[in-house]
This record gives structure tokens, sequence and C-alpha cells, in this order.
């Protein structure tokens, strides 16, 4: 498809003409700062700039506590708290960087979120929201093996049951296990893998955020309505969009200050909220805690994990056809990864011609009750494996895989949507009058 008409960046000076020859980054710049954005974009799609400063601030802030820490299981746990003691704002470091993964976390539910609704994953987008589902992968992947690294009790006993979940796969998991952790058991060469790969990971996210960046520019944005931008002349495109700069930056940088007046506000007045007091404890192996519970943001998948035992019938059904290949801890994993397979699968799996959710009156309910599974999910994640818990987590993983297999196929089959505007000109002008134009 082909982009957006409009103005490209010209050379004007000696200068710029020289480098434009040899090296045309300036042009590469102009054409991303004042990208045609459709003009009827609503506060959810703040996200982007939230996510990308939260990924700045925590390459920069992992960069400046890594000089300070020592991954050694001796003195891991020291390290840390010589850099909360010791280093002249260590402590600021260390929390800003703690909770900056859980802003990072927050922002980017609420960004899947709000493609899951407005369509953002449809045609011609579906590579954009496969490059998405591997950014938040690393993300996990990477906040993981952070929390591993101060070495408390919930790091080392999460490192623990987490890497002895590929321990479940039949026939390679032992040695696939045995690889992730450097040995037996976790072990100094554990934590120096994961310090590693922690290190190393936020600059895999870095260029898959590039990359990211390149799809929806080559597609343009989606927008509330799902209706295209027309692209037939740079006028009729024109009635459509705006520059991304001054209009969305401002927009955005206002976005931005909001949400970071409430975010330092949690660092400075209550930065060990969403943590677990059992990593205040040095690691120690021969004491279980009496809870084991991951990080907020990986507690709707965890519930998942949890939910499928051994006693519940689909788990019976699928041991029994696989001829116990398949028992109740390996499903859990796969019903843990499925629920983020589905997500991925979103494009093929919604048969509506309708993008946005904003006309679709039936898909509003079942989404919005998606919505609360998902928080539902992460409450009971954070609760004990026993009744009545353990049959909400398994209601709630059901409803979950019921919403992408089931009920977002066949809604495009039997719902009727509302009329959509022809043009986001149209919608805009609904929204603000025809006069509510950008000044020339």
């Amino acid at each position: 498809m082909a982009g957006i008409p409009h103005d490209h960046y010209e050379p004007k000076s000696g200068a710029e003409k020289w480098l434009n020859k040899r090296l045309p980054i300036v042009g590469l710049l102009y054409d991303t700062i004042m990208i045609p954005t459709p003009k009827n974009l609503n506060w959810m799609w703040i996200w982007g700039i939230i996510l990308t400063f939260c990924l700045a601030m925590q390459i920069i802030t992992g960069i400046v506590l890594v000089m300070h820490y020592t991954p050694h299981v001796d003195y891991a746990f020291a390290s840390v708290e010589h850099i909360m003691r010791d280093v002249n704002g260590g402590y600021m470091l260390r929390y800003l960087h703690q909770n900056g993964a859980s802003l990072f976390f927050v922002a980017v539910y609420l960004h899947i979120f709000r493609g899951l609704y407005y369509g953002s994953y449809k045609a011609p987008r579906e590579v954009t929201w496969i490059i998405g589902m591997l950014i938040y992968l690393a993300m996990m992947a990477t906040a993981f093996m952070g929390y591993v690294l101060p070495w408390g009790q919930m790091s080392f006993w999460g490192a623990t049951v987490i890497t002895g979940l590929f321990g479940a796969i039949p026939g390679i998991g032992p040695d696939i296990q045995t690889w992730l952790l450097g040995g037996p058991a976790v072990d100094n060469a554990t934590l120096n893998r994961f310090f590693s790969l922690h290190y190393l990971l936020p600059f895999v996210i870095a260029a898959l955020v590039a990359v990211h960046i390149w799809a929806f520019h080559t597609t343009g944005n989606n927008n509330p309505t799902g209706v295209e931008v027309r692209r037939s002349s740079k006028e009729e495109a024109a009635r459509d969009t705006v520059p991304f700069w001054p209009y969305f930056v401002i927009k955005d940088l206002f976005a931005l200050a909001v949400i970071l007046a409430v975010f330092f506000a949690i660092v400075g007045f209550m930065p060990n909220y969403l943590g677990h007091p059992d990593n205040y404890i040095e690691a120690n192996p021969l004491a279980t805690p009496a809870h084991i519970v991951p990080e907020w943001y990986f507690l709707p998948f965890y519930a998942i994990l949890r939910a499928f035992t051994a006693d519940v019938w689909v788990v019976q059904l699928v041991t029994f056809l696989s001829f116990g290949i398949i028992d109740a801890k390996f499903f859990g994993v796969l019903a843990m990864f499925g629920a983020i397979a589905v997500m991925a699968l979103a494009p093929w799996l919604d048969t509506s011609s309708v993008r946005s959710g904003k006309y679709r009156p039936m898909f509003k309910w079942w989404f919005a009750l998606l919505c609360v599974d998902f928080v539902v999910l992460t409450w009971v994640g954070s609760q004990a494996a026993a009744f009545p818990y353990d049959w909400i987590s398994l209601i709630a993983s059901a409803y979950w895989f019921a919403y992408f297999l089931i009920i977002l196929p066949l809604l495009g089959v039997i719902e009727k949507p509302l009329p959509q505007p022809a043009t986001i000109e149209e919608d805009f002008n609904a929204h603000y009058g025809s006069k509510a134009h950008p000044a020339e």
C-alpha cells in the first residue's frame, strides 16, 4: 500500500544538500516527525510516547545500575543494598528502574487493549501487530530476568518455578531447563545468564520498536473510526490528517507530563508498593516462601497457568488423547503461552469487516467483559491456588480463550454494525464542527 501523500524534505542550504546526498538522515527525521496523522485520534493514542519514554528510561537507568551491580550469588544482594545506601542517588535510580517496569507494562496493556478495541490489528496492519506482540514477549522475558537480579527470596524462587515450566516439555524439557539454568538448579550460572540477557534484550526491544514504527509509518496510523485516510491526492489526505508535529507531539507531551507527575509521586512516596517484602530477604535455597508470586504484570498469565489442574476435564481429555504426553503441568504451560498466542492471532480470528469497535454494538459488551476478565485474572493470580480462587481462575481463563477463539469469529457473522462515517474528515467535523481546523 502506498504511503499517505505529503510534502517530503527538501534540503535548502549547500551543507544540507551535501549531507542529504551522502546520509539522508535529516530527511528521514523530517518525514518521521511530519508524518500525516489522522486528525481524529483520541487520548488512547498517547501510549506510544509513554512506552518510548519508558524504554529510554529503563535503558539509561539500567546502564548506570550495572556499573555498581555484581552478578554473583554471594554478592548480588549486597551490591543492590550498596546501590541503595552508598551510591549517590542510587536509591532513586533503582526505584525509577523498578517502578519504571510497572509503568512500562501499564502502558503496554492499555496500548494492546486499545488496539484490540479499535481493530488496529486488521489489514493492512497485521505485521505491525505481530511485531508489537514480539516486543511484548521480549518485555516479559526482560522483566522476568531483571526480577531475578536482586537475588532476594522471591527472585530465587520465582526463577526456580518459571524455569521449572520448561522442564515440563516432553522429552527435551529437562535439557532445555538445564541449558537455561546453566546447571541442575538455580545458581551462579543462572544469575550470570539472566544478567547478560537482561542487559542485552532492551536493545533488541529498541530495534523491534524501530521496525514497529517503520511498519505503521508505512501503512499509516489507525484511528477511532477505523476509516482509512484518503490517498488519491495530497489535497484529500490533508483534509483527513494533520502533521504529527506540532499537533500530536504537543498533545503527547502534555499526556506524558501528567502521567509522569503520578509516576514520580509513586516513586517518591510509595516506591515499594508494588514490590514483594520477601524480596528484601536474601535468597535462601533452604527456605521456601509460603506463597510464591511473580510481579503483578505476570499475574494474569500466571493465573491461567495454575487454572488447568489435573482434575479439570479438558486436561484429563487431552492427557488421555495424547497418551499421557501432555500432563497437567505441560497443559498449563501451553495454556499460558497460548493465551498470548491467541492475541497475536486476532487479525485472523476477527471475521468482521468493520474495523473499529465504536460501530459494533455486540462487540462492545463482549470486549468490556474481556477487560473485566483481565482484571479478575490479575487479582486471582495473586491469591492462593485454593477454593474459590481456583474456580474463579478457571472460569476467567475459559472466557479469555472463548473470546478469541469463539466469540470474535462468530461476531463477524451475526453482528449488525452501525453506519460508519465515509471519511475521517466527516467524523472530525461531526465532533468538532467544520471550522475546527488547525491554523494555516
